[in-house]
């Protein structure tokens, strides 16, 4: 068939993409030049056009003749042009439940498939971690590798991953659970819910939720947070629950440098020497592969050998006597938990532009970051998405700092953010990176602090 895919954004790409691995003829058109995305899609874009995708772009009055079916994006206006001469034609239409149905049946493994607000992508690392372990040939699809999950995802079928693992162990962000919401999923595991991203859904918690639970609807089994309990009870009597020293299906219990784990059939504690909500996460993780059936002795070794995954909590070296911490937590509850861990540290905190991913409360965060004893407080105003210095995103947040006691700097970028936390600091202290760009875009901001760091590091040695 000749396929016409509106657009060239997050959800046309892996459309696209796998229509013309199946054999169609696939051409896809966008509105902008090719120049106007970022890197990294143009970097895909390119790829697409190499395997056979045909690239109509920029094109402001695309035509539908010629064509047999079409896909068009849930974004696109239904007063678009393009979707006005789509109503009017004959045209099969390709909905997000086909097409996920078409990824379903291209996986011929269980699948694993996790969500939640927070902590997904360290829940999605650390069962992949002890699959692994436990001798499993694991095709693992996480932000870590692609922020776009649902492109990852399509990449692995195509490249044959799908076809050369033993289990599916997927992050399932909101984004991919629009597009892939017809998928067949063994378990289902929820960290939390908590109000983010809702500027996607026009302001509505319940919209969000709405979209979150769908994984509940595509899951043989189901795994929760208890904090989801309200939620997920009226929809799901037979749901599990874990939990950190709660009465539930299993339950954690933290102690020092060692994690126990309770649950119906079993006990066991396992050394742990991670930080944070590395504890809650790794009892969301055993809590799955307990019940997929891993043994609870390759639980705990593969727990005992967890070094944290990279920019979650992750301790980058010593910089001049000073410890440096990276981490990707932006969400007030994340936030909160880092800072609590560093409360009696005397810490230099280094901060991105918030609004990178969404438009955020920035004063929430200013208000939050006041309750600590912390020295210096340096903000960055470079919005990625729109390649833009906005200084009043940095000074929104530094205005809500009330705690008199914190210094206040206001910089253009995180490179330099990263350099002046030098300046500010001295040998014990512990220089801390939160924010959402590492999510947004791992290798580049890590590359952009690290030679912020040795910047700086030479600069006020």
């Amino acid at each position: 068939m000749k396929y016409l895919v509106v657009g060239a954004g997050n959800a046309s790409r892996p459309v696209a993409r796998l229509l013309n691995y199946l054999g169609h003829d696939v051409v896809i058109t966008d509105l902008k030049d090719i120049s106007e995305f970022k890197i990294e899609f143009q970097r895909s874009l390119i790829e697409m056009e190499k395997e056979g995708v045909k690239l109509d772009l920029p094109n402001k009055d695309p035509s539908v003749d010629g064509f047999d079916a079409v896909y068009v994006p849930p974004t696109l206006p239904e007063t678009a042009p393009i979707a006005l001469k789509i109503r009017d034609s004959d045209l099969k239409v390709l909905t997000n439940e086909e097409f996920s149905k078409t990824v379903n049946d291209l996986i011929p493994v269980d699948i694993i498939g996790i969500t939640g607000t927070m902590g997904k992508t360290t829940t999605t690392y650390i069962t992949t971690s002890l699959f692994k372990q436990a001798g499993y040939n694991v095709w693992s699809c996480s932000s870590l590798v692609n922020n776009l999950v649902s492109e990852a995802i399509i990449d692995g079928i195509v490249k044959g991953k799908a076809q050369d693992c033993d289990i599916a162990i997927f992050e399932l962000p909101h984004g991919t659970i629009g597009l892939l919401n017809k998928l067949n999923i063994k378990i289902g595991l929820l960290t939390n819910i908590a109000e983010d991203h809702l500027s996607e859904f026009g302001g509505s918690l319940e919209l969000y939720q709405q979209r979150k639970m769908i994984l509940e609807a595509m899951s043989e089994t189901f795994i929760a947070n208890y904090s989801c309990y309200d939620i997920i009870n009226p929809k799901r009597s037979d749901a599990l629950y874990y939990a950190l020293d709660e009465d539930v299906d299993f339950k954690g219990i933290v102690g020092d440098k060692s994690l126990t784990i309770e649950y119906s059939q079993d006990s066991f504690t396992t050394p742990f020497y991670m930080m944070s909500y590395f504890f809650e996460n790794s009892v969301a993780a055993s809590a799955a592969a307990l019940t997929y059936g891993v043994k609870k002795e390759d639980i705990i070794d593969a727990l005992t050998e967890f070094k944290g995954l990279p920019a979650h909590m992750e301790d980058v070296g010593n910089y001049n006597g000073r410890k440096v911490i990276l981490d990707s937590a932006f969400l007030y509850d994340g936030m909160k938990i880092t800072l609590d861990y560093f409360k009696d540290d005397s810490v230099v905190l280094f901060l991105d532009h918030f609004d990178t991913l969404s438009v955020r409360d920035k004063a929430e965060v200013g208000e939050l970051v006041s309750n600590y004893d912390i020295k210096t407080v340096i903000a960055s105003g470079f919005n990625e998405v729109t390649q833009e210095v906005e200084m009043e995103a940095a000074q929104e947040i530094l205005d809500a700092i009330t705690n008199e006691n914190i210094e206040k700097v206001a910089v253009e970028n995180i490179e330099k953010a990263a350099e002046l936390t030098f300046k500010y600091s001295k040998p014990g202290d512990i220089i801390l990176h939160m924010g959402p760009l590492i999510a947004y875009d791992r290798l580049t901001t890590v590359d952009k602090i690290m030679k912020g760091l040795e910047i700086g590091s030479r600069k006020y040695e």
